[in-house]
């Protein structure tokens, strides 16, 4: 809540159109130990208090058709997890909620792949769809952003958002803890303003080091409001060209 009441007051002055996301459960934790939630209901609880206290859209990820009912209650947009975006079934329950239904490329997929994710929630009559381009693997244990795939998915019509944070991950490390480079945040954050996508996706934490989950590649809450201000500025500009 008190990140949610904090970055609405940035993006509130700064007139940026803001959806807040978290996560109610994590179910695709690399370790058997790692935090995955406090229970589905009690997640779901606390997003939909937020949306409604702060007046604001929620979305959450989900990871099974069970979850899709589930957490549209609780939520205005419903995410597919990269790792998911090609499940077929998922994707179909993702669209029949009713919900925008946005899709992170995988990993592993080309840009213009996402044109058939985006067919099988339109065939399920969902046309109120986001694609995120979170960063494409490279070797083991690395992401690359290649900056074509927003020009290159915006093409179907549909907004596309660049996830400034996820981007950085460095996953797959021999702890079963993914790490990251936070400090290519903003860099990420002007080159994806710069080619104008539609929106910026970034995770941020008062304390990252102290996150549940992703805080190897989190902004810090404190460094938000500048980074934003910065983004603004390229947005503009970029309008202008």
């Amino acid at each position: 809540m008190a990140i949610a009441k904090r970055l609405l007051e940035i993006t509130d002055r700064l007139e940026i159109p803001f959806i807040f996301k978290a996560s109610y459960k994590k179910a695709n934790r690399t370790r058997i130990d790692s935090f995955t939630g406090i229970g589905d209901e009690a997640g779901l609880e606390i997003l939909g208090e937020i949306r409604e206290k702060l007046n604001i859209p929620v979305v959450t990820d989900i990871h099974s058709e069970a979850d899709a009912a589930k957490a549209a209650k609780s939520v205005d947009v419903v995410q597919i997890p990269a790792f998911l975006c090609r499940q077929t079934s998922l994707l179909e329950a993702a669209a029949e909620t009713g919900c925008c239904v946005n899709i992170k490329k995988g990993q592993f997929l080309a840009p213009e792949a996402m044109v058939h994710a985006i067919a099988k929630v339109r065939h399920s009559g969902n046309d109120n769809i986001m694609l995120t381009e979170r960063g494409t693997t490279f070797g083991y244990q690395d992401l690359v952003v290649d900056f074509r795939g927003v020009t290159e998915m915006r093409k179907n019509n549909v907004p596309v958002v660049v996830d400034i944070t996820h981007s950085l991950q460095r996953p797959n490390q021999p702890t079963g803890v993914s790490g990251g480079n936070p400090e290519m945040i903003e860099t990420i954050g002007r080159a994806a303003v710069a080619v104008q996508c539609d929106g910026i996706f970034m995770e941020t934490h008062p304390n990252p080091a102290n996150a549940k989950s992703d805080g190897a590649n989190m902004l810090p809450l404190g460094q938000a409001e500048q980074l934003l201000k910065t983004l603004v500025k390229i947005h503009r500009a970029a309008a202008d060209c």
